[in-house]
């Protein structure tokens, strides 16, 4: 193509004069006319067999140091993570290509999770993130770690963050099918806030949880604690308990008279 673009410039040369008065195309010598005609061929030609592009999948690069990125926000951190996040959101969607969350390297994604979070640390959106979207990808290694991620963030402020907590353990039971992790978290939620921080439904996830893996009787201890504590002074959620210890109790007698 190089070889042909002498004679089409060579061409242009003639046909504009270099300054000089217009010239007609007549006067313009024959082979250049030739040359030039089959010059612009040549490029049609050219550009219609050429292959398109081929879209380029670019990885996911490392997260930087805290202090890198506080430098870079400039005294606007929550500015600098909202763009961040939403670069990180629609890191899968590539000119070209529309990448599986399977395919993201996890890994790599919590650091920059956690990263943002840092930044913005009054924000639910790092873990929104984690739960709602990067942890409902069908793949279980994949899924801890964004549990994980969030299981961090609610030690580092649990009373801000204990909705994604109770999210996560309630995914881990009924996506994960895994029992103790989500008895784990159910008990995080409990041990590291206290009565009145956090609803009754998520201090009660202990209970459920307890009851699917045929832990009766741990159950029933639980509730005959909290019952006992006096911590709890909502009569609907007296009432619930008490109902709920009741049928316990007649479960167990059933299955001790089989």
């Amino acid at each position: 193509m190089r070889a042909l673009s002498r004679p089409l410039e060579r061409a242009l040369r003639a046909l504009r004069g270099w300054g000089t008065p217009t010239r007609p195309l007549r006067s313009v010598p024959r082979p250049v006319r030739l040359a030039l005609v089959v010059a612009l061929v040549a490029q049609l030609l050219w550009h219609a067999v050429e292959p398109p592009p081929s879209p380029r999948r670019e990885a996911m690069p490392p997260a930087p140091p805290d202090a890198v990125l506080r430098l870079a926000a400039l005294g606007e951190p929550s500015t600098l993570a909202a763009s961040g996040l939403l670069w990180l959101q629609f890191h899968d969607e590539q000119p070209g290509l529309d990448i599986s969350w399977r395919d993201l390297d996890y890994s790599t994604l919590r650091a920059w999770l956690e990263r943002w979070q840092a930044l913005v640390p009054n924000s639910d959106y790092p873990q929104m993130l984690a739960v709602r979207i990067y942890g409902q990808v069908a793949d279980p290694a994949r899924q801890r770690i964004m549990f994980d991620f969030v299981r961090a963030s609610f030690e580092q402020r649990p009373r801000e963050r204990w909705r994604w907590l109770a999210e996560a353990a309630i995914t881990a039971r009924h996506r994960l099918d895994d029992l103790p992790l989500a008895l784990e978290y159910a008990r995080l939620l409990t041990e590291r806030t206290r009565a009145g921080e956090i609803p009754h439904w998520a201090r009660d996830l202990q209970i459920f949880i307890l009851e699917d893996m045929g832990e009766l009787e741990a159950a029933r201890v639980l509730i005959g604690g909290l019952l006992a504590s006096g911590e709890i002074d909502d009569s609907n959620e007296i009432r619930f308990l008490e109902r709920k210890l009741t049928a316990l109790e007649r479960r167990q007698e059933e299955h001790s008279g089989k």
